[in-house]
This record gives C-alpha cells, structure tokens and sequence, in this order.
C-alpha cells in the first residue's frame, strides 16, 4: 500500500467521522430549561413551559414520586431534544431530561450594604387544598305519571279483551285531561296466569291477569291531580307513583357550581389570613360533581272508580348539590 491510498483512507475516515458527529448533533441538542410544569391533554404526560416554549418530558416517570413534581412549580433542568420521537398530539418538543431540580428563586441585584436582603426577609409560599360544596333549591318543572288498568278473568283472552276496553277509555280520558302540550306513551304490558299452589301438588292455573300501563310527562303541574282523577273514573286502577324533576336544569346547576367555586375560594382565603398572608393565585380547580336533581316520588295508589273528591297533590322542591375542589398559593407571613 502506498503513501497516497493510506493518506485517501484516513482521510475518508476522518469525514465519516466529522458526519456522525454532525448528525447526531443534528438529532439531540443539549438544552438548559427554566420553566412551569404542566400536564399534557395525553394521560400521563408533562410539559415544562418555558418563555412560551412546550417541551414534551419523555421520561417524567423518573420525577412522578418527587414531592416537588407537581403542576405549576416552577423547575430548572438540563437534557437533550429528541427529534425522533412523536406523541399523538405534538404538544410540545420531545425532552428527554438527564436532571430537574425546584427553581432555586431569582434574587435581584443589591444596590449597597444598606439594602441587603437576608433569608429571614423573604416571604415564603405555601399551597393549600379546599372544598366547596352548594345546595341549590329549584321547583320542579315536569311531573312524571304511570297508570295502569289490571284486569283478571278466568279466561286469557276475556283478561285481555276486557284489558283493551278499558284502557281505550282510560287513554281517551288521560289525553282530555293532560292537555295539548303532554307526552303520552304505552310503558308496560303483560298477561300472565294466577297459579295456585297446595303442598305436594304441581300448580294450577286459577284465572289470567292483564296488565297496560301508560306513562304521561306533564308540563302542566296543575293537571297532575286531574289526570288521576280522570284516568280512575275511566277505569284505571293502579298508579304506579309520581315523580317532580326539573327538566331543563342546566340554570340551576351552573348556580350551583358557582356557588361552590365561591364558598372554596372564600375558604382558602380564610386559611391565607389566618396564616398572616395572601392567596397569590389558584394553582388548581376540579369539579368533583354535580348530582343532577333527584326526582320526587310519590307513593302508589290504588284507585277507585269513582272518585268522591278531587285528589290533591304538592309539588315540593328539588336539591341539586355541587362540590368543587380548589388549590391555592399562598404567601405566608415572614419566618
């Protein structure tokens, strides 16, 4: 081999070399980060938010257990880029981080001897969790009826027959009496046979009951007690019970989130004074629920075809709960 092709191979080594180099600077970049921690909109995942820059964590697993790694804090660390790895969302640039650490706080410049800040001057920060719970009344707005005919006979088909009859009149009735704007829908049918039992001998069938039930929504609260009177002269004779519930509860179920939200806020601020400081800010809200109103039910009835008086009926009032969990910061007094 001589001198030129040994001088040509060291040379070309050299450049496959100086390309590695500068292809793995291209693909990983050191970086020093200063930022906020914050969660992702992928389960599981952090960012680190730094002068309106994303860095997506790719190994955040290794800090979860840090009392520190919390959202909002404030942390500085050192990494590399990782241009190679996607999520689903590409919130921010793959980070793959080699140490984090709490911000150390930034102190400013002192002027002269005169103005020297010392430990015991500096106010310290501290978080607090809360809760907030409200309970709202409303009226309710929609009532909810089922009535059914029960008819019995020793044949199935006069149970079922006598059935039709009845609940033809008992539906004409309830559509008079309900009025224009009411939802009218058959809810249940059955025909099934009365068995008798005696000891050691297999059952008998003794007759056949039939059983329709019609379920009517009301806007019209006023007509509920006419309806069951109505349907029982027609010859209805079982009301499977009444509920009240709030159809369009939305109005009183933002109230009562807000009020919630109020009553949490109220309380840390409370603890803040009794601290001797100040919320700086909410760090955290979650709403834990809002329990849509729970009907108000009312007993069952067996009626009678005639009805010597009008039935009465109160329509109370409904609850509907809200609870809100709430994080503060706040700046204590000095130590």
């Amino acid at each position: 081999m001589n001198m030129r092709t040994l001088t040509i191979r060291k040379l070309l080594t050299t450049l496959g070399l100086l390309a590695t180099l500068l292809s793995t600077q291209a693909f990983a970049k050191e970086v020093a980060l200063r930022g906020r921690l914050q969660r992702t909109v992928e389960t599981g995942g952090w960012l680190i938010v730094s002068d309106n820059q994303k860095y997506l964590l790719v190994n955040a697993t290794r800090f979860s257990d840090e009392q520190w790694f919390t959202s909002g804090n404030e942390v500085e660390a050192m990494g590399e880029t990782k241009s190679g790895v996607v999520s689903i969302y590409l919130e921010g640039t793959p980070f793959a981080v080699r140490s984090m650490q709490p911000a150390v706080p930034s102190m400013q410049p002192l002027a002269t001897a005169t103005t020297t800040t010392t430990q015991n001057e500096l106010r310290g920060l501290t978080k607090v969790m809360v809760t907030g719970d409200s309970i709202v009344q409303a009226q309710p707005d929609t009532a909810i009826l089922t009535v059914s005919v029960v008819t019995q006979a020793s044949r199935a088909l006069d149970a079922q027959q006598q059935n039709a009859d009845r609940t033809d009149a008992v539906v004409r009735a309830l559509k008079n009496a309900a009025g224009a704007g009411a939802e009218i829908k058959t809810s249940g049918y059955s025909l099934q046979p009365q068995r008798v039992y005696k000891e050691g001998q297999p059952p008998t069938i003794s007759g056949y009951e039939a059983r329709n039930s019609v379920t009517v929504t009301l806007s019209d609260l006023s007509r509920v007690g006419p309806v069951i009177d109505a349907t029982a002269q027609a010859g209805a004779n079982d009301v499977a019970g009444i509920s009240f519930t709030l159809r369009k509860d939305r109005p009183a179920r933002d109230q009562a989130l807000a009020e919630a939200t109020r009553e949490a806020l109220s309380k840390a601020q409370v603890i803040a004074t009794a601290l001797g400081g100040r919320v700086v800010r909410i760090v955290e809200v979650q709403e834990e629920g809002v329990a849509r109103p729970v009907p108000i039910y009312g007993e069952q009835m067996q009626l009678m075809r005639t009805a010597s008086a009008p039935t009465p009926v109160e329509v109370g009032t409904l609850d509907i709960t809200s609870r809100v969990q709430l994080i503060a910061e706040v700046e204590v007094g000095t130590r």
